[in-house]
């Protein structure tokens, strides 16, 4: 396996405390401490200005490393599928890479997927099973 990047190894470090419940509870106490410190400073503008900025720069920041963990989540659970849809015998490669088509594409091909669960709804109804592997017109999804 390559060398992963300092980014990702902070950025998955990251995720994975930031979703811990002591995470959640360490935000919790600085809110607490927050709060309680408003008498001392009366509750006035700076006083409000901290705990704006500071949860402002995190959430800023936050995005990011969020991004960067569902778009390596997203790559990892494609290509896992890519695999499945591979080693299926029956299964259309053409489907392989949908994620890279235009919208226009992917609504025709969602349409002949309709098409063929309404196809095997009717079938259902009338008794017949609906496992089986049904050819598409030009025996390509994609097409």
């Amino acid at each position: 396996m390559a060398q992963r990047s300092w980014f990702n190894r902070f950025a998955k470090l990251t995720a994975r405390w930031t979703g811990h419940p002591l995470a959640f509870l360490v935000s919790m106490g600085i809110v607490v401490v927050w709060v309680l410190t408003g008498p001392l400073f009366g509750f006035g503008d700076t006083w409000q200005l901290v705990i704006n900025t500071g949860t402002t720069i995190v959430t800023f920041l936050m995005v990011f490393l969020i991004q960067n963990s569902q778009n390596r989540d997203s790559a990892a659970v494609q290509i896992k599928l890519d695999e499945i849809i591979r080693s299926l015998e029956g299964a259309h490669n053409a489907l392989l890479d949908l994620e890279e088509l235009e919208d226009r594409e992917l609504e025709l091909i969602r349409r002949r997927y309709e098409r063929l669960a309404e196809s095997a709804r009717r079938r259902l109804a009338e008794g017949f099973s609906d496992v089986d592997s049904p050819e598409f017109e030009g025996n390509d999804p994609a097409t």
